[in-house]
């Protein structure tokens, strides 16, 4: 049953219960946002942070002996042979070192020295959460529902999320944030299908970014939540109250309501009877010759689907018997791990730039919200594909560039192509989400749509794996991606167009959708005349042959023709001839 064309303008289109339900959808992001990027908080080294001998953990002697300053830092470095007391056990972090993460738990717990790798191991396993999360709930919100799944994310994660506040040590708070990174993936992906699924076409990519500049909010308030909070307990505590704001969806169904789209796909026609019938209520679709509102509606439903249909629930694996879903699925799963696993490469050179921290943060956010600007601004005209191969291009020849260049060319525009490569791999990652979720089918959108984050999350934790050996395979990490980046621009050429088309709902509208031309080509460039076949043959049309006649008739009887055309006149012959010619073969046969 088509849903855009049959379903979705007689339930009031884009009215005001799917107005609201889309606006509330978007605070997920903020909340989500604000608890992922709070661990470049709880990790980073203050910038005010020098190294010196604690005096308590030196030995009596030392500190009774008259010595110079160079000397007493001397007694700090550890002795060859190992027999002296370690670097470790002499340094730790100065009280009130920075404004900003004074109270950081890499200072709570003393991560540096020998404890150093523990950092990079803790974002690495919050990656690792994320992923579990995307594809684990991304394949139970389409065996549940969007807003099952949703509830179910957004209670969890409140509860881990004021769990970590009271972590006593290093392991447990790995593992809390692990976990609390498996619920945080969920209440993004159910939020962000449940939000497309009730727009129109013209509205999908709006809806989309607008989501987006909630989660670029959310990254340039934490910096002054962090400023105002002081202690790293007191900002997870700040970070987990959108969530608990949250659970009020659980009270009012209106505010997230299930996908009626959803429900027709997987053949649940009850409730999907009950979701149409409260959207037409809420939107004013109000029939005049009916009895309530969307009759017509109900009744055409039950003539497609019938009294005795069952629901049917899919997952990825589902995936097996497809090949334009998966090939599409890994295309964009490539993409999007090109896209995140990339940007390490820009935000090192920022870094190279500056050593202040608010320097490549901010920076990030700009060039984060004027991704999101290029894409809302050009995405509808010139096509989903299109500008996603553009970003590609533009990603690829900066890495390239900076490659190759970095080491010849002037500071200024090493930052200058570090900027623009991180603009357009944002833009990138960005616009493969929104693609992915718009080619995939509603009956496994979740599950496919969780996958292609997970590689997201992969290329994102390979920052962390390069700072877990102090950048030593920083080069080959550029070089990789650099020709993957390369790589993806012939991929992309194989996925569908999707712009102002409906979103497919079943396997079968999934893989139906095929490769487009790149370029629109001319119709007689196309149909060259050597190799253009043989035109069929016009009908029959009277006057056409009435002219014909008439035409052929006056050429005929014209006299001044280069040559007389005569019709020779017949003899008339008598009764008399006539019979005399029937009856000569008559007698030469009596004869014989």
């Amino acid at each position: 049953m088509d849903y855009e064309a049959k379903v979705f303008p007689f339930s009031g289109g884009y009215g005001r219960s799917n107005r609201m339900a889309v606006t509330f959808s978007w605070f997920p992001s903020f909340a989500v946002t604000i608890n992922l990027f709070s661990d470049v908080f709880y990790t980073a080294i203050p910038d005010a942070y020098h190294c010196k001998p604690d005096p308590r953990l030196l030995p009596p002697a030392v500190l009774l002996a008259n010595l110079s300053r160079a000397a007493y830092l001397n007694l700090s470095v550890p002795w060859l042979n190992g027999s002296g007391l370690s670097h470790c056990e002499l340094y730790s972090y100065p009280e009130n070192s920075s404004e900003l993460s004074g109270g950081a738990a890499r200072e709570r717990w003393n991560l540096v020295c020998s404890d150093y790798w523990k950092i990079p191991v803790q974002h690495i396993c919050l990656m690792t959460g994320w992923i579990l999360g995307y594809i684990f709930i991304g394949s139970l919100c389409d065996w549940l529902g969007r807003r099952q799944g949703f509830l179910l994310s957004v209670s969890l994660s409140s509860v881990f999320g004021a769990a970590v506040c009271l972590s006593n040590s290093a392991v447990v708070f790995l593992l809390l944030r692990l976990s609390q990174g498996v619920l945080l993936a969920g209440v993004f992906l159910t939020s962000y299908v449940a939000r497309l699924e009730l727009c129109d076409p013209p509205r999908r990519l709006m809806v989309a970014m607008i989501g987006g500049f909630f989660a670029l909010f959310a990254e340039l308030l934490l910096p002054g939540v962090a400023v105002l909070c002081r202690d790293w307990p007191v900002l997870q505590a700040v970070n987990t109250l959108p969530l608990l704001l949250l659970i009020s969806y659980w009270c009012c169904g209106s505010l997230f309501p299930e996908s009626p789209r959803w429900l027709l796909a997987t053949a649940q026609i009850p409730q999907a009877k009950r979701s149409l019938q409260e959207f037409c209520t809420r939107n004013g679709a109000w029939l005049p010759d009916e009895l309530f509102p969307g009759e017509i509606l109900l009744s055409e439903i039950d003539s497609v689907f019938g009294e005795d249909c069952q629901p049917r629930y899919y997952s990825i694996l589902e995936l097996r018997r497809t090949r334009v879903i998966w090939k599409n699925c890994l295309i964009l799963s490539f993409t999007l791990l090109i896209g995140t696993g990339v940007q390490y490469c820009f935000t090192r050179n920022l870094h190279l730039s500056s050593t202040n921290f608010y320097f490549s943060y901010f920076i990030k956010i700009a060039t984060g919200t004027l991704a999101c600007v290029f894409i809302c601004s050009t995405v509808n005209h010139f096509g989903r594909r299109g500008m996603l191969l553009l970003s590609a291009i533009i990603t690829g020849l900066s890495s390239l560039l900076l490659l190759a260049l970095t080491q010849y060319l002037h500071g200024g525009l090493v930052l200058v192509l570090s900027i623009v490569g991180l603009l357009f791999s944002q833009a990138l990652a960005m616009l493969t989400v929104f693609f992915a979720s718009e080619v995939m089918p509603t009956v496994v959108r979740g599950g496919c749509l969780g996958l292609v984050l997970a590689a997201g999350c992969v290329g994102m934790a390979a920052s962390s794996l390069m700072e877990l050996q102090n950048n030593g395979g920083y080069f080959l990490h550029h070089v990789i991606f650099a020709s993957f980046a390369v790589l993806s621009v012939l991929c992309i050429m194989l996925l569908p167009e999707s712009k102002r088309k409906p979103l497919p709902d079943s396997l079968k509208e999934g893989e139906s959708q095929r490769r487009p031309p790149l370029f629109a080509t001319q119709v007689d460039r196309v149909h060259l005349p050597l190799l253009c076949p043989r035109p069929q043959l016009s009908e029959y049309n009277p006057d056409n042959y009435s002219r014909l006649v008439s035409a052929t008739r006056k050429m005929l009887t014209k006299d001044n023709l280069p040559y007389r055309i005569s019709v020779p006149t017949p003899h008339r012959l008598s009764e008399g001839d006539a019979r005399g010619q029937e009856c000569e073969p008559l007698r030469e046969a009596s004869q014989d």
